[in-house]
């Protein structure tokens, strides 16, 4: 199979943007690196490229300058067994960013995350729709997603009879 590998493109800051993500995620390494040469559109012998994985999964980081910006058209999920670990990806990744909604952030680099609960999934995804439709019901009025409140929702709490 081949490999993708999402190219995040940084205005000079892609070093500390790594260095970040690598604090946050388990599994993570830096691995390989280029640098700008003589006669190049960067400064000589400042960072070009790197190459890292994020929990094992592949990535490259591109110092191409103030050109492009970062969009919420694209993010990334990370997937959440538990609170406690939705609340660490959460709180680390908004450092310096800026929350949105329904589980939305965005880093203080520009890029965007989604930190789901996977059970999520599971609860939308209920043969029962009046189940489903109260857990996006919940998950709409929410910023930072919170398993207890969602399962709740499924469940009906808080229903009038």
């Amino acid at each position: 199979m081949t490999d993708i590998t999402p190219c995040l493109w940084f205005d000079g800051n892609a070093d500390e943007a790594v260095d970040h993500y690598l604090s946050i995620f388990p599994n993570s390494r830096r691995l390989t690196g280029s640098e700008y040469g003589p006669d190049t559109p960067g400064e000589e012998g400042t960072t070009l490229t790197l190459s890292f994985e994020l929990d094992g999964r592949p990535f490259m980081a591109l110092n191409g300058g103030p050109a492009f910006q970062f969009t919420p058209a694209i993010s990334f999920v990370v997937n959440c067994e538990t609170q406690e670990e939705l609340d660490h990806y959460w709180d680390r990744l908004l450092e310096g960013g800026a929350p949105s909604q329904c589980g939305w952030l965005t880093d203080r680099f520009g890029v965007s995350w989604q930190i789901v609960p996977t059970r999520l999934g599971e609860l939308m995804s209920d043969p029962d729709h009046e189940r489903a439709n109260r857990v996006m019901q919940a998950m709409l009025k929410m910023i930072k997603l919170d398993i207890a409140q969602l399962e709740a929702a499924a469940a009906g709490a808080g229903r009038r009879r």
